[in-house]
Order: C-alpha cells, then sequence, then structure tokens
C-alpha cells in the first residue's frame, strides 16, 4: 500500500462517509462507489447499492487512470452516458477528490440504473393516457434493444420492473416474447437473462 500523508488519508476517510450516505439516501436506484486514486490496482474502497457487480478491491476505470496522470482532467463529469456490463443503461456523475498539492486521490462516482425510471416513464404514461387505442409499437425483431424494449413494456404494464417480476409473470412474459418472434433475436436467452437479473438456464424453464 502507497505511503500516504495525514492529509489524504483524511480526505479518503471523509468521503468515505459521504458515499456511506449518499448510498443510504439514494437506495436502491444508485450506486456510489469510492475510489482510491492512490492505488489503481484495487482502487474501490467502497461500494454501495451494487448495481454492476463490482467488488471492493477492484481496480479503477479508465476515467480513473485519466485523473491519475492528469491533474487537470475535470474534476466533475455529470450526467454522462453509461452502460452496465450486462447492458442496462445508466447515467453516471463522477467527483475528483484533490489534496492541498492538487493531485487526485480519490474518485466518488454515481451511477443510475435508468431500467426502472424509464419502467416508471412507460407505467406513468399508460396511466395518464386517457384515449381507448394506444400508440402504434414497431418493434425490430432483429434487435436486443428491441427485445429489452418489449421487457421493459411488459414489466411497466404491471407497475414493475424486469427484475422484480414474479415467476408466473416471467413465464407469461417469455410466451409474450416467443409469440412475437423475439426469442428468434441473436442471443435473446443471454440478452432476457441479464435484463431479469437471473441465469440463462432459467429463462430456458420459463421458456418451456
Amino acid at each position: 500500500m502507497p505511503e500516504r500523508t495525514p492529509e489524504q488519508r483524511l480526505l479518503l476517510e471523509q468521503v468515505k462517509q459521504i458515499a456511506d450516505g449518499l448510498g443510504q439516501t439514494l437506495a436502491p436506484f444508485c450506486e456510489v462507489v469510492l475510489h482510491d486514486l492512490l492505488e489503481p490496482g484495487q482502487s474501490i474502497l467502497a461500494i454501495h447499492n451494487n448495481l454492476s457487480g463490482r467488488a471492493v478491491g477492484d481496480p479503477t476505470t479508465e476515467l480513473g487512470e485519466a485523473r491519475i496522470t492528469d491533474p487537470g482532467y475535470p474534476q466533475i463529469l455529470a450526467n454522462y452516458p453509461n452502460q452496465f456490463a450486462d447492458g442496462r443503461q445508466a447515467k453516471s456523475t463522477s467527483i475528483g477528490i484533490k489534496d492541498s498539492t492538487g493531485r487526485y486521490v480519490a474518485a466518488l462516482c454515481m451511477n443510475v440504473d435508468l431500467t426502472l425510471f424509464r419502467s416508471l416513464q412507460m407505467a406513468m404514461g399508460q396511466f395518464v393516457q386517457t384515449t381507448a387505442e394506444g400508440p402504434e409499437e414497431t418493434l425490430d425483431p432483429a434487435s436486443t434493444e428491441a427485445l429489452r424494449a418489449r421487457i421493459d413494456a411488459f414489466a411497466a404494464r404491471l407497475a414493475t420492473t424486469p427484475r422484480a417480476l414474479k415467476i408466473e409473470d416471467r413465464r407469461a412474459l417469455l410466451a409474450e416474447l416467443k409469440a412475437g418472434g423475439l426469442l428468434e433475436v441473436r442471443r435473446a436467452m443471454e440478452t432476457i437473462a441479464a435484463h431479469l437479473g437471473v441465469s440463462r438456464a432459467t429463462v430456458y424453464t420459463y421458456a418451456r
């Protein structure tokens, strides 16, 4: 572990408390991650509301490396588009923490999973709709994005999120996707599994 000045140790400890408070306040919609940029190989000091599947001790990101090599790198990057490893869309904010010498010693990062909010947006759109006819829907069956959109729409009709669907609802979802030809999409089962937060084998059981 690299030698740290008393100031750097204090900064890390204080930002760790801030990360904890933000994590509790923004749960469960926002992942809050604290990176120690003095030790990039195992930079994650704390992770709250884990949405990305990372763990304490994992290395820093490309953005962290950029701050380490360039003290002039922007201190705040707010609301930029991001994506989790399983394809879920995210909105991220990263705040660099400098010591009195101008060196980046930490980064406080927040990653919001947009899946839930898109589902809520769809649910609210359905709730305020006053006409008997809904909007005409056209989805490209060859697109995994169309597959995710159909799953989001199904969950929205039940006023929930894809990952919160009950087993019987997941079976109904698979039946609907099959009827619409969406199970023929390339890597469909893998995409569905990632979007529901289950294993691919589990998805196959729902599709029986």
